[in-house]
Parts: structure tokens; C-alpha cells; sequence
């Protein structure tokens, strides 16, 4: 299955999390913070929500960094993928 967002949505797909700290401590799988890095895999048209023009400023691939509690998870496929509004999208890096 293809996932097409709607409107002003971009979908991501979370990059794993560090597992271990900068002091080389090993982090067990509880102890791990959500990852706020994330690899867009889908991006919407954009146009008019909620009654202003949306221009979409992220493309597919890009690396981004969002909002820790934006966002609907979903599994598709068995791979688990958030869809965020693009207002949630704090950063692109490059």
C-alpha cells in the first residue's frame, strides 16, 4: 500500500533512537526518549486550510526534526509511520 496525505499532512517515518548516551552508557528499550528525527516519506498537495495558502516547504527524503507529541501514529504494512501537519515540522536538516 502507498500512503498519499491530504492537504497540509506530510507523513514521516521515525529514525531510530541513540542507544547509548555521550558518555557511552547503553540505554535499555524503556529508557529510550521518543526520536525527533524522522525521514519524510510522503508529502501533501498543500493549497487552502483553513482559509490561508499552505506552500509545502519539505520534500520526500528530507531528515526533520518535529514537534515530540504532533501527529497520529499509524502502522502500515508492519512499518509504523506518523502523519504530522507540516506546521509541526520544527527543522529540515541539511
Amino acid at each position: 500500500m502507498k500512503l498519499r496525505p491530504l492537504s497540509d499532512r506530510v507523513v514521516i517515518k521515525s529514525l531510530e533512537a541513540e542507544e547509548t548516551t555521550a558518555s557511552g552508557f547503553i540505554l535499555a528499550g524503556n529508557a529510550k526518549e521518543k526520536p525527533q528525527m524522522a525521514e519524510v516519506i510522503a508529502v501533501g498537495p498543500g493549497g487552502i486550510v483553513d482559509g490561508k495558502e499552505i506552500t509545502m516547504n519539505v520534500k520526500v527524503g528530507d531528515k526533520v526534526f518535529y514537534s515530540k507529541y504532533a501527529g497520529t501514529e499509524i502502522k502500515l504494512d508492519g512499518v509504523e509511520y506518523t502523519i504530522v501537519r507540516q506546521n509541526d515540522i520544527l527543522a529540515v536538516v541539511e
